[in-house]
């Protein structure tokens, strides 16, 4: 098997850990991550000569953002392996997966008509090592989500990105032996189902079993989105700083949440309602209130259907807008009925119109509070989220899995994701005003449902 090891020179190593102490000094804290090296991994199959891809619409109306997704494991899955160490047992099966991907070490560029494209080539994906000072138990119950952040490396995109990787993935060794696994990517390239089927891919493929999802970079040209329609671009406001919260919900209290909820209401729509109303009680007073609703398109009943291995985004956002007396006092029941017609209807329509009238500007930095439907990814056995499939030693699944689409804007994002223990239960992250998160977290509805928080910061 051929592979390659692009180790960064010592200096470059110096440059992003000094630069890594400064943006630490400026925020007036001290990480407990400590970057090690840095070195770029690449596919043993070189790539076919002047090979592109253009981005869709609906790719490039995602450029402001960008994904981090951090994959916690409570041992190190790659002690095994035919290297005598765990990085290099962990950069032979990278590179092998990297094989089957070319558009991930591909570079992005611009044409003069403003098209983006990826042009293929064996540069290769950046991979950072660090150790983490706590135990992963620790870390899950002190650390904030601009700490976690540091477990996921990313440079933003510079003017020129002819040389700039646009994935990135970090190893983190905590002091316990467990091991945390961070992913960054741009937004242009995937959405958050495509790069967790990445993620998982590398697992099977390091267990030695064919992917289950072989990637597809290219729909049918049905399935080809319109044209956005231009919308007025927002008086400009001041930024609001944006808080993290991370809420695990059992199977008994989602359950309860149902129960007051119409015939088949999901658990995002009640979870999407629970979260609406409290949130609504810390906003300015209006007449009416608006949830911009995410969901994903991949085998859900569309004609024609988009393949659930489709690599890109697959994505289509629409707002529901409900009376405030509704969404105040209606009662939980009330507003998950609201939102579970909505999203109802959502899946009635065709993949190809996914971009209207949110235009080029960003899916996530409207007025509207938004929030991220991932119920296709909960397997219809187990009733676990697929992102806990990602064994790279058999047995020994992911303790946690934390998602963050970075650049959010307008009153915030929920993200309502599948939990580690399967069946009904769910993980809701909420980003939202510093103030908001603050509520949530002492929030006696939601604290009567008995959720473990993480992530809050709370040492």
């Amino acid at each position: 098997m051929l592979y390659m090891l692009c180790f960064s020179a010592t200096q470059l190593i110096t440059w992003n850990i000094e630069r890594e102490r400064e943006r630490e000094m400026e925020q007036g804290r001290r990480s407990r991550v400590k970057l090690e090296s840095i070195l770029s991994v690449v596919s043993g199959k070189p790539t076919e000569p002047g090979k592109i891809h253009k981005l869709s619409l609906l790719d490039r109306a995602m450029r402001p953002h960008t994904i981090h997704i951090v994959f916690y494991y409570g041992s190190n899955p790659f002690l095994d392996g035919p290297m005598p160490s765990d990085l290099g047992n962990l950069r032979v099966t990278l590179s092998e997966l990297l094989d089957e991907y070319p558009y991930v070490t591909g570079r992005l560029t611009q044409e003069p008509d403003g098209d983006w494209q990826i042009k293929f080539n064996d540069a290769g994906v950046r991979m950072l090592q660090a150790t983490v000072d706590a135990t992963i138990d620790e870390w899950l119950r002190s650390a904030d989500a601009a700490e976690e952040r540091d477990l996921t490396a990313w440079e933003e995109m510079p003017h020129d990105p002819t040389f700039w990787s646009p994935f990135r993935l970090q190893i983190n060794k905590f002091k316990c032996g467990g091991l945390a696994l961070g992913l960054s990517c741009t937004h242009m390239h995937t959405d958050l189902t495509s790069a967790t089927m990445l993620f998982k891919a590398w697992s099977e493929v390091h267990r030695r079993q064919p992917p289950t999802h072989p990637p597809i970079f290219e729909l049918p040209p049905p399935l080809t989105p319109t044209p956005p329609i231009p919308t007025p671009s927002p008086h400009p406001t001041a930024p609001t700083k944006l808080a993290t919260a991370t809420f695990k919900f059992s199977a008994a209290a989602v359950d309860k949440c149902l129960s007051q909820a119409p015939p088949g209401a999901t658990p995002f729509d009640v979870l999407a309602a629970l979260f609406w109303c409290r949130a609504a009680q810390w906003q300015p007073h209006a007449s009416k209130r608006s949830l911009s609703i995410c969901v994903d398109f991949r085998d859900q009943g569309q004609h024609p259907p988009v393949p659930y291995a489709y690599f890109g985004n697959a994505l289509r956002f629409s707002t529901l807008t409900v009376d405030a007396d509704d969404l105040l006092s209606g009662g939980l029941g009330q507003v998950a009925g609201h939102v579970h017609r909505h999203v109802a209807g959502m899946r009635k329509e065709e993949f190809s119109s996914v971009v209207d009238e949110n235009g080029s500007g960003g899916m996530y930095g409207g007025a509207a509070l938004t929030c991220v439907n991932a119920e296709h990814m909960v397997e219809a056995e187990s009733g676990r989220g697929i992102m806990y499939d990602a064994e790279f030693k058999k047995g020994e699944r992911p303790v946690h899995v934390s998602y963050c689409v970075g650049n959010v804007a307008g009153e915030g994002l929920i993200m309502v994701m599948p939990a580690e223990e399967g069946g009904r239960g769910r993980t809701v992250t909420a980003t939202l005003p510093e103030e908001q998160v603050a509520e949530l977290c002492k929030d006696q509805v939601i604290l009567d449902l008995g959720p473990n928080m993480i992530l809050c910061g709370r040492r």
